[in-house]
């Protein structure tokens, strides 16, 4: 449940019946239940195209905060595209100047890439950044190929936590 805040005019009268029902419904929203959401996933030069995959989103809001999971798992017939990844964002990221950064986790057969999920200022979507390849550390865009080979039954799994524009 997302909640918007009372607008209060100059020269109101605040009664005890008008705060306490701002004050509830501030307090609720930070207890509501987590808003399921369909990410999109795009690429560069070619979007994938899920198939038979599962690809998940859910958040929680509370005021400008945002904090969001994703969950892809390729199935037999998704196709991958090329170039870098993305996905959509529930909410546009506020323009305050600064970079969110969140987990991104990639399940390959029995091999777990830990990642990173960037949101810049002013977005709508994000990337994640695994390692290059097995032998660096060096951070690039996940794509098809970079860090693994996908293929059925690997995950990406998300999670950031970031400022809303509204």
């Amino acid at each position: 449940m997302t909640t918007t805040p009372r607008t209060w005019n100059a020269g109101e009268t605040v009664d005890a019946d008008m705060l306490n029902a701002e004050i509830r419904d501030q307090f609720n929203s930070i207890f509501a239940a987590w808003t399921s959401y369909t990410p999109t996933w795009t690429a560069a030069t070619t979007n994938p195209s899920l198939g038979n995959g599962t690809l998940v989103g859910r958040y929680l809001k509370v005021g400008r905060t945002c904090t969001v999971h994703i969950n892809l798992t390729m199935g037999s017939t998704t196709t991958y595209g090329s170039g870098n990844y993305a996905w959509a964002l529930p909410f546009t990221s506020a323009n305050a100047g600064c970079t969110y950064i969140g987990h991104a986790h990639l399940l390959s057969g029995s091999t777990r890439w830990m990642g990173q999920f960037v949101i810049s200022p002013n977005s709508t979507t994000a990337s994640p950044f695994f390692p290059a390849n097995s032998t660096t550390t060096t951070a690039a865009f996940m794509q098809q190929g970079a860090p693994a080979t996908l293929a059925s039954g690997h995950q990406v799994r998300i999670t950031v936590t970031y400022e809303t524009a509204t």
